[in-house]
């Protein structure tokens, strides 16, 4: 039995998620998404292009991989349509490289309205939903009242959809003013539940163990980010699955004892879009230096995101809960030109010091910043760790130190070719 290693982010998304996952493929035969909808963008670059994911697990453009949306999944069919058509216009016979849990829980029209609606309602209370409708989507499949990809296969598919739909569209009542319509996006939607039925539509509980039972190498990739978890990140302001690596265990069916390793995403500085607590933010020109070079604006959505300084006290919180073996960290090269970089390592609050995560994700925390020297130099084209700055290498070794945790792989570019392997 080989087990199950699990792939994720460690701070709020976007953290770089799916180039990580194109560049670890090579050494497995499967790659599974666990969780999320298509609120994520996990992008990847190469051969001088770039592509944004979605829905499809960010293995499917290797050649020899098995893609495998889990049952973990919400999904909306419109959007992973698209995407498939984007992907198939390069070439990638997706027929043979992609199946689909039916046990996945649909995203119907109905539930973006209710998305929508609610968030509007909110006003400044806003959460920051990138409107797909997947909070919705995650309340009916709690609720018992969701729609399965098995059950499109089923003659009373029709009722049953209906009946969905006529409940929420009882509850859009209760919205006055909201104004929208169904039917074009409706028929689309109807369309592309039949074209994906080109797709094997799959056990993948049995499948994935069965997988695991021969040996064969498999990655289960995560979407968002450790603190949008939705019970352990800061709430609420969070994603609406569990984000962590025991999401695996449920978003695929996989016992614990069956995850091997966990390879744990971060960036050199932190970022998070939309509302919610983010302690080290900087409103500063630094925080617009870090959005520029880092090109931070969201792959969904567009929104610039916020940034801020590395925060260890929320890194080394993401690790304990993940019992990550393995650190990534991604976009160093984007601090190549500072002379300081500052880490936070507690919080102040009320004359009191936390250097644990606090309930509340931060909320009206100051934080307590050490400096680093930068290493003033351009890292992009170095492959050979040895050769990187002093500098560097002394902010790898104390972020090693601080989260206990070996960093393995170090990005310092956007192309899949920009990696050091230490």
């Amino acid at each position: 039995m080989k087990k199950i290693d699990v792939v994720l982010g460690l701070q709020w998304g976007d953290e770089g998620k799916g180039k990580v996952v194109d560049v670890l493929t090579p050494a497995y035969k499967v790659v599974a998404r666990f969780q999320g909808g298509p609120n994520a963008g996990h992008s990847l670059q190469f051969d001088g292009e770039s592509f944004v994911l979605h829905t499809v697990p960010s293995g499917i453009f290797r050649e020899g991989s098995m893609n495998i949306i889990g049952n973990g999944v919400v999904v909306d069919p419109v959007i992973l349509m698209d995407e498939i058509r984007q992907i198939e216009a390069t070439g990638v016979d997706t027929t043979h490289k992609l199946k689909i849990s039916r046990r996945a829980q649909l995203i119907l029209p109905t539930h973006r309205m209710l998305d929508a609606a609610s968030e509007a309602a909110k006003g400044k209370s806003k959460i920051g939903s990138t409107l797909k409708g997947i909070g919705p989507a995650y309340m009916d499949k709690t609720g018992r009242n969701g729609l399965r990809f098995g059950d499109v296969l089923c003659d009373d598919f029709l009722d049953r959809y209906n009946a969905l739909k006529n409940k929420h569209l009882g509850m859009l009542s209760l919205y006055p003013g909201f104004e929208f319509d169904l039917s074009e996006y409706e028929a689309k939607w109807m369309q592309a539940v039949e074209d994906l039925k080109r797709f094997p539509f799959i056990d993948s509980e049995f499948e994935v163990n069965k997988y695991i039972d021969e040996g064969t190498p498999i990655l289960a990739e995560g979407a968002q980010g450790s603190l949008l978890d939705i019970d352990f990140g800061s709430y609420p302001f969070v994603t609406s699955s569990n984000t962590l690596a025991s999401g695996a265990c449920t978003g695929l069916g996989v016992a614990p004892g069956k995850i091997g390793k966990v390879f744990g995403i971060f960036k050199a500085y932190c970022t998070r879009v939309g509302s919610g607590p983010f302690p080290t933010e900087l409103f500063d020109e630094t925080g617009e230096f870090l959005r520029r070079e880092g090109h931070e604006f969201g792959a969904t959505t567009g929104r610039p995101r916020r940034c801020g300084w590395l925060d260890l006290v929320a890194l080394k919180y993401a690790v304990m809960m993940n019992g990550v073996t393995e650190l990534i960290m991604m976009k160093s090269d984007i601090l190549n030109s500072l002379d300081t970089i500052k880490v936070a390592v507690a919080y102040k609050r009320d004359g009191q010091t936390l250097d644990s995560y606090p309930y509340d994700g931060g909320v009206d925390v100051e934080p307590v910043y050490e400096d680093i020297k930068g290493w003033k130099s351009d890292i992009c084209g170095i492959r050979d760790y040895e050769k990187l700055p002093k500098e560097f290498k002394d902010y790898v070794a104390y972020i090693e130190r601080q989260t206990g945790c070996p960093v393995t792989i170090i990005s310092v570019g956007p192309d899949r070719d920009a990696i050091i392997r230490r």
